[in-house]
């Protein structure tokens, strides 16, 4: 397994530079929070499955495989082909190659939606405890470059309550779950979930909240990819972070914690609004202890919002502390020149995630920075395994 190289430096725009060899982001400590992979096990059921999700082709080198997981997208004419998907999502050495080339010390990997979302509770919870094996013996092969968020079967919360319990306490390399905003069926503030949150907020186990349905999208057909992900997507997190914040739920469970992806959505800029609604709706205002924004301010959030002004409506809400730098690899791949296509293979660096590193490094040179160590990405990675006799019991409403 290959150990961590500086990145070369060589033909790099000064500011590039600076930012790879000093600062919160240099080589030696950047750790990428947002960054997903297919395994093995989880990619030949795909290839096995008629329906949505699935991989199609694969036949020959003429018909490479595509990916089919966004819902109906077999149905819309702009979408039904898929995207291509090759080693870039399953092979693990293809991704320290792109470490490597951006100066990324470790990662932590979590399964690419849409999980197990569309099993059975029976299925999902015998593939949970599988993938999430495989993902902690993946991490142990890398020697502390790579760690994981694991995947539950939210579909069954007590059964998913037990699996996050057995992984922080059997598998120290992974550092929480990957989840989306489903839950159980009817979304994350339903309380037949509790179980699953009193188990995380019990054992430190962080939730990674990511989208998948979308928000909005039947306003998006003829779009292709474009307004599902760059729209639905955020929408479909503002909507569920914001119904956990006025339903309680973090107020039943203050010790949750949860890392928003791309950003938290449109929260960083709506929070004054959501503040205000809240307000003068006193049947919401009165249940809850605090204003909206000051739970925002208990969240994490990763940097993958690749625009410097939506990043600093973050900066300006949270701080910086609480704000992870991810890549979202292997999404938005580089430009092949030679081919007129986007290339995972491509010998170049990747826009998006070069865009990200620095305007998160010019984001946080106007603030003081942290002190080695306190980054959030690093204490994360420093949690070991929890002793589950000394958590306290929370009782379930």
């Amino acid at each position: 397994m290959r150990c961590l190289r500086q990145p070369c430096l060589r033909g790099r725009p000064p500011l590039q530079r600076r930012c790879l060899q000093s600062g919160p982001f240099s080589a030696k400590r950047s750790i990428d929070v947002h960054t997903h992979m297919y395994f093995p096990r989880y990619m030949q059921m795909l290839r096995e499955r008629q329906q949505v999700p699935r991989v199609t082709g694969g036949a020959s080198a003429a018909q490479p495989e595509r990916l089919i997981i966004l819902p109906g997208e077999d149905e819309e004419g702009s979408t039904s082909a898929g995207r291509p998907i090759g080693s870039e999502y399953f092979d693990v050495d293809v991704k320290l190659r792109f470490m490597d080339r951006h100066g990324i010390s470790a990662s932590v990997v979590s399964l690419a939606n849409p999980w197990l979302d569309f099993l059975t509770a029976q299925e999902a919870s015998k593939l949970a405890s599988e993938l999430n094996d495989d993902l902690q013996e993946m991490c142990e092969a890398s020697r502390g470059r790579l760690f994981g968020f694991g995947v539950v079967a939210a579909q069954q919360p007590r059964t998913a309550a037990k699996e996050v319990e057995r992984m922080m306490r059997e598998l120290p390399l992974i550092k929480g779950i990957i989840l989306g905003s489903t839950g159980a069926g009817k979304g994350l503030d339903d309380p037949e979930l509790d179980p699953l949150f009193a188990a995380c907020e019990a054992t430190g186990c962080m939730i990674f909240l990511h989208p998948h349905y979308g928000v909005g999208t039947e306003h998006f057909s003829g779009t292709g990819h474009s307004l599902f992900l760059g729209l639905g997507f955020p929408f479909e997190t503002t909507t569920a972070a914001a119904r956990l914040i006025v339903s309680g739920t973090l107020d039943t469970f203050p010790g949750l914690k949860l890392l928003l992806a791309h950003s938290g959505g449109t929260l960083p800029f709506l929070a004054g609004r959501l503040d205000s609604c809240v307000a003068h709706d006193l049947a919401i205002s009165q249940r809850l202890e605090h204003a909206p924004s000051d739970y925002l301010r208990r969240m994490y959030f990763d940097s993958t919002i690749y625009h410097e002004p939506g990043l600093k409506a973050l900066l300006s809400l949270v701080d910086h502390e609480r704000v992870m730098y991810g890549t979202d690899n292997p999404f938005f791949p580089p430009m092949n020149e030679a081919t007129n296509n986007f290339d995972p293979h491509a010998d170049a660096d990747w826009p998006s995630t070069v865009r990200t590193r620095l305007q998160l490094g010019v984001g946080r040179e106007e603030r003081r920075a942290p002190a080695r160590g306190t980054h959030p990405q690093d204490m994360l990675l420093r949690a070991s395994t929890f002793n589950l006799a000394r958590c306290p019991k929370r009782s379930i409403r």
